[in-house]
């Protein structure tokens, strides 16, 4: 990660059984991997943590991954969803810090999907879905955090990680 070098910060990249978007690449953005693949790294113990979040679109975080990137003295930084940040906060206790990042409003999140166009517009209304519930369990993180401003957003994060690093 470019932001905060002395921090020794490492992106995690999550695994999905989602099909690419865009120019996104394997192993550099998400681990594409088919429905059964996924299933089977489920079987076979090789997530941290996953979850279906939509039918047969699974996410999840390969133990691998972050044991590799844990035995080189990074501090690791994740980008799950609700259920997946419980799961490794409950794994890692207090040697993690969970942060919610909550956009403005729901309207100002659907905004920001349909501009993307990335997603059909079923596709949108279950991601919203999913954010009004995830956002009522926002209580349950460490910190939340607005995103209404990006850079705002980025020094809130960013103060509260270096403290945080700081004192373990």
């Amino acid at each position: 990660m470019r932001l905060a070098p002395e921090l020794n910060l490492s992106f995690s990249i999550s695994a999905t059984s989602r099909k690419p978007r865009g120019d996104e690449q394997h192993g550099v953005e998400y681990y594409f991997l088919s429905p059964a693949d996924f299933r089977a790294g489920i079987e076979h113990d090789a997530f941290l943590e996953y979850e279906e979040v939509y039918t047969d679109t699974y996410y999840g975080t390969l133990r691998e991954e972050v044991d590799r990137r844990l035995s080189q003295g990074q501090t690791v930084v994740f980008d799950v969803d609700v259920v997946g940040a419980m799961n490794i906060k409950e794994q890692y206790a207090d040697k993690a810090l969970s942060i919610f990042l909550m956009p403005p409003s729901i309207e100002t999140l659907r905004q920001r999907l349909t501009s993307r166009a990335t997603d059909s517009p079923k596709v949108i209304e279950e991601r919203l879905a999913k954010a009004e519930y995830e956002m009522s369990r926002s209580g349950e993180f460490d910190l939340v955090v607005v995103n209404d401003d990006l850079d705002a957003c980025t020094e809130r994060v960013l103060q509260a990680v270096c403290s945080f690093v700081q004192r373990n």
